[in-house]
């Protein structure tokens, strides 16, 4: 869902207003003037087909994305893989507003408009406000309400402005409607690692730079289980286990058996919920799990 929000709304409106949208690596195609006036591909962050998409926008081009246009591509299998994948598509653009902020300010060939939209939608929102706020408001904020009833978040924050937005995001996927639930509670679990993962590309820490290429297993995988059918795969408990999801998961349940005893605002509903959801990712009972051996 999160994917077709980006081709749909981000990119296609992008191009059909002529606003600006980042450059996607699957089946992008550049011209050689652009590339040069913009100054080429630089490896100064993890997403440098970003940068170089910001870089030719402040020269004055224009993108267009063809959305008729269909090429084969392969998402995660792994939840490890993509959780590294999250990272860096979450760090590199943190970063990357970070290095590039002064120079959108100043840049004399784009519009007012432009800048301000590159800024504030393109980057605050979207790339750091929106990972930050999903996990400090629904993994934080609203269980710490339930030990502190004398904070109260009025219902259209905590209900009617969550719900728009996120009618908003699965417009893109009218036929996974079914799924939004199940939706809701994942992007929550991963806004912990997104929020993590902005953070170190703000404060270009750690891991800021750390590239690790998204495993995509393909028909090689199920080649290679088929001659291993016959065999029992051993696997070690500490590669499913997940320490951060737990720990979350474990706080959500606390809070949640808190508010069942002694709360009246009925939050435990949603507590009980999304912290199985951070128990079950976890334990690692997601995605495609390869053993080692």
């Amino acid at each position: 869902m999160s994917l077709d929000y980006h081709f749909t709304v981000e990119q296609e409106v992008g191009s059909a207003t002529h606003a600006f949208f980042g450059f996607n690596g699957t089946a992008g195609i550049w011209r050689i003037s652009a590339l040069n006036e913009a100054g080429g591909w630089k490896d100064r962050t993890t997403v440098e087909d970003m940068d170089l998409a910001v870089r030719a926008s402040l020269k004055g081009w224009k993108f267009v994305f063809l959305g008729d246009l269909m090429v084969k591509n392969e998402l995660p299998s792994t939840f490890k893989a993509f959780r590294y994948q999250q990272h860096r598509w979450s760090c590199g653009p943190a970063n990357l507003f970070r290095k590039m902020l002064m120079e959108i300010v100043r840049n004399k060939k784009v519009t007012l408009w432009k800048k301000v939209y590159v800024i504030y939608s393109f980057f605050l929102v979207r790339k750091i406000i929106g990972h930050i706020v999903t996990f400090v408001f629904y993994c934080i904020v609203i269980p710490a309400t339930v030990l502190v009833p004398e904070v109260e978040i009025p219902r259209w924050g905590s209900v009617y402005i969550p719900t728009i937005i996120t009618l908003l995001n699965g417009i893109g996927s009218p036929r996974s409607v079914h799924l939004v639930i199940f939706w809701i509670l994942f992007e929550n679990v991963m806004s912990l690692h997104r929020t993590k993962a902005t953070l170190i590309g703000l404060l270009e820490a750690g891991r800021v730079n750390e590239w690790v290429v998204t495993e995509k297993l393909g028909d090689a995988l199920k080649m290679k289980m088929a001659g291993k059918a016959s065999k029992k795969l051993r696997m070690k408990i500490g590669d499913r286990l997940h320490v951060l999801e737990l720990g979350v998961g474990a706080y959500l349940f606390f809070c949640g058996c808190y508010d069942f005893a002694f709360g009246n605002n009925n939050y435990f509903l949603f507590l009980f919920v999304q912290s199985i959801a951070f128990f079950v990712v976890g334990v690692g009972y997601i995605g495609t799990f390869v053993p080692q051996s």
